[in-house]
């Protein structure tokens, strides 16, 4: 999964949301130098990834896709999931995209003492150029392909997926609510979540289907 979707499995927790949005930039045992919340936001993190990686229907795209794409097919079903995640926002989520988008930005920059070296800048960036809401648009989705394929180490075409993701809409898009239903279920028992049991929208899941 990428961005949006660890960010909202985050539930309502600013500090598990912390987590969860630097854990790939956190290593080895620096974890351990944050306060708990956000360690935990680390530890769901990798949960929701390694849930994720074994998912019968993360495999099935990824299989889709890997003629073409080869090992790059996992990054961009994380791509395509993210998506289809901020199109079917309002299935999911109370607060517009927009407005989650915006709350997020600034609830971070709190904690701009706590991030790792560098994220001042970066996070300039992400919330001048929205890149929580840009998932939601195909186009915005390929110019983000298209920066990601530049900075590949062996030619990958990831800007070319997109083709891919109108082609099986369809079907992406059914999977991908139930693998999402999956995913919630997981989280929402997840000894590192306990934030789950007070989302109103986590209460009936058979409702985001």
């Amino acid at each position: 999964m990428n961005y949006l979707a660890h960010i909202y499995l985050s539930g309502s927790s600013v500090l598990h949301s912390v987590g969860n949005f630097i854990a790939d930039d956190v290593k080895g045992s620096d974890w351990k130098n944050y306060p708990k919340a956000i360690q935990d936001g680390i530890t769901l993190h990798r949960a929701i990834d390694s849930f994720t990686d074994n998912h019968i229907l993360f495999k099935k795209h990824v299989r889709l896709l890997f003629p073409k794409y080869r090992h790059y097919s996992r990054v961009i079903v994380d791509m395509y999931y993210d998506h289809l995640l901020a199109h079917h926002w309002s299935r999911y989520h109370p607060l517009s995209l927009n407005r989650f988008a915006q709350k997020f930005y600034n609830d971070l920059e709190k904690y701009l003492n706590l991030l790792p070296k560098g994220y001042n800048q970066r996070i300039l960036i992400i919330k001048r150029e929205n890149w929580l809401l840009k998932y939601k648009s195909k186009e915005s989705l390929k110019d983000v392909l298209k920066q990601m394929e530049s900075r590949t180490q062996f030619p990958s075409n990831l800007s070319e997926s997109t083709e891919e993701l109108t082609l099986h809409w369809d079907l992406l898009s059914q999977d991908f609510k139930i693998f999402f239903k999956d995913l919630c279920v997981f989280c929402k028992s997840h000894p590192k979540s306990g934030v789950y049991q007070e989302l109103p929208y986590f209460k009936d899941l058979n409702s985001v289907l």
